[in-house]
């Protein structure tokens, strides 16, 4: 019975090995360390910094992670700006990155701590660098829910480790721009962002490494992540699809 026991524990321990693994990725400056929290919300580790990425949600999400050294917000959508988290995780005087109407949004005690950059800009903060692309539903109305110029997708740089974050957005043509992707974040929920079709053709011309489908919850459900496994396997099965659990709360 207890060779049963020992053997069953250690199958537990490498299914969790197996799962945490899903979320590092080597650097030339260590591990980077990646947490899900919520939808669009997650939590990095690297290089002694602890970055948080659009949180919102319930602050006490975020109690098992030091308070952010940096944060980056895509646009003002409560799902991915809440002041509320932001106080709840002591954010005040962090360096916070943002798109200009996010800015305009922030209380005046979080002004003095933002970098606002626009689309096409770049900026370099705690060795991180960073350039900022557009984030827009396509084709682009004045009536879209995301529109051209507003918010902001990033590729950050971390110890040589380029990773993209979409925000909100549909395969645009600016995707053509986004190159040299070792780990990307994209989205897929209509009726807000791209369906699953897109987003798959949006990976296979972003072309990162691996790729985390994010903000998959859509009206009535979650977008299929199974067809989009196989949509990008029947094009290009060198790309590696991660599923982390956005949705554990």
């Amino acid at each position: 019975m207890k060779i049963k026991t020992a053997f069953f524990s250690l199958i537990i321990l490498f299914s969790s090995l197996s799962a945490y693994n899903q979320k590092v990725w080597p650097t030339q400056q260590g591990d980077l360390k990646i947490y899900p929290i919520q939808h669009a919300s997650m939590v990095w580790e690297w290089n002694g910094l602890t970055i948080y990425i659009d949180p919102a949600g319930n602050p006490d999400s975020y109690n098992h992670f030091a308070a952010p050294d940096l944060v980056f917000i895509t646009h003002s959508h409560g799902d991915h700006l809440s002041k509320t988290t932001l106080e709840g995780v002591n954010a005040e005087g962090v360096p916070l990155v943002v798109p200009q109407e996010v800015a305009d949004k922030m209380d005046e005690k979080f002004k003095s701590d933002l970098t606002v950059l626009a689309n096409g800009e770049n900026s370099e903060i705690m060795e991180i660098e960073i350039e900022c692309v557009p984030a827009y539903n396509y084709p682009a109305t004045d009536e879209s829910r995301h529109i051209k110029g507003v918010g902001n997708g990033y590729v950050l740089t971390l110890g040589g480790t380029r990773i993209y974050i979409s925000g909100d957005t549909g395969n645009m043509p600016e995707m053509n721009e986004i190159e040299n992707i070792d780990i990307a974040f994209l989205c897929m929920n209509l009726p807000y962002t791209m369906d699953v079709d897109d987003a798959a053709k949006a990976t296979l011309i972003v072309q990162p490494k691996i790729i985390y489908p994010y903000h998959f919850r859509s009206q009535g459900g979650f977008s299929d992540l199974e067809k989009f496994k196989s949509l990008l396997a029947e094009e290009n099965g060198e790309i590696e699809v991660r599923i982390l659990d956005w949705y554990a709360q």
